[in-house]
């Protein structure tokens, strides 16, 4: 970046790479995250969309490359800085991974404890309007077993969101749940992008929730572990790519490229 110059790209990834073993499950990988937008990582299975995104967070070490989130380079931060890193972003994991012996106020509480070194008391009050926030006013009390799926992805939506983190990681929010809650899911995922200007990388297959939210979307593929495309939603049902239309418009087309 020339001296002077400014971005909106709250995430850059740079050339970055991901191996085990030897073996690339990406590689190559340039990309920019604009402040407040809605990013869709896809793909087919094993194409290595969760690793993508938990490269990014920094659950999963590169190879290669570099990460700028918020502006700093998240490989050389350390200490108070990469304390105050994680503040920046909340995660929320394809199962929801909440603690089953915790209430939901205390599941949420925790980041607040942990990190933030609130009170027991302050960190429960704003658990509970957090949760209230998602949909699950009145339900600080229960259980991870004792509500449904989608309620406990909200609940884990709403833990991701404790910090007011700038940025949210998804991943599979709307896996396992049926249509309509799916469809409720989104629009929550919508108003919270748009009401607070939350940032969204979301890694999703599903192609009604890529219609209802996506602004950007990002195709990988498996052979060349890699992006396969970027774009929109139309841009996609349309490329020169036959690989890409066959995923976005759900058919098989006969014939080569």
């Amino acid at each position: 970046m020339a001296a002077g110059e400014t971005t909106d790209h709250i995430i850059e990834a740079r050339d970055i790479a991901v191996a085990y073993a030897g073996n690339y499950i990406l590689r190559d990988i340039d990309l920019a995250v604009r402040t407040g937008e809605r990013l869709f990582i896809v793909g087919g299975s094993g194409c290595g969309k969760s690793t993508l995104l938990r490269a990014i967070v920094g659950l999963a070490p590169l190879s290669k490359g570099q990460i700028i989130l918020a502006g700093v380079d998240a490989r050389k931060a350390g200490g108070e800085q990469m304390e105050a890193l994680y503040r920046k972003v909340g995660v929320l994991f394809q199962s929801g991974a909440l603690f089953a012996s915790m209430t939901l106020a205390e599941n949420v509480s925790l980041p607040l404890l942990d990190f933030a070194r609130l009170k027991p008391a302050a960190a429960r009050e704003i658990a509970r309007m957090k949760l209230a926030l998602v949909g699950l006013d009145g339900y600080e009390n229960h259980l991870p077993a004792e509500i449904s799926g989608g309620m406990r992805k909200r609940a884990g939506l709403a833990r991701a969101m404790a910090l007011d983190p700038p940025v949210l990681f998804l991943d599979e929010p709307s896996a396992g749940l049926d249509p309509i809650t799916s469809a409720e899911l989104d629009q929550l995922i919508l108003e919270l992008n748009q009401g607070l200007k939350t940032t969204m990388v979301v890694v999703s297959h599903e192609l009604a929730s890529i219609a209802a939210v996506a602004e950007r979307i990002i195709m990988l593929e498996k052979g060349r572990a890699g992006i396969l495309a970027m774009g929109t939603e139309d841009e996609m049902k349309t490329s020169e790519q036959r690989k890409v239309r066959d995923f976005f418009n759900r058919r098989l087309e006969r014939g080569t490229e």
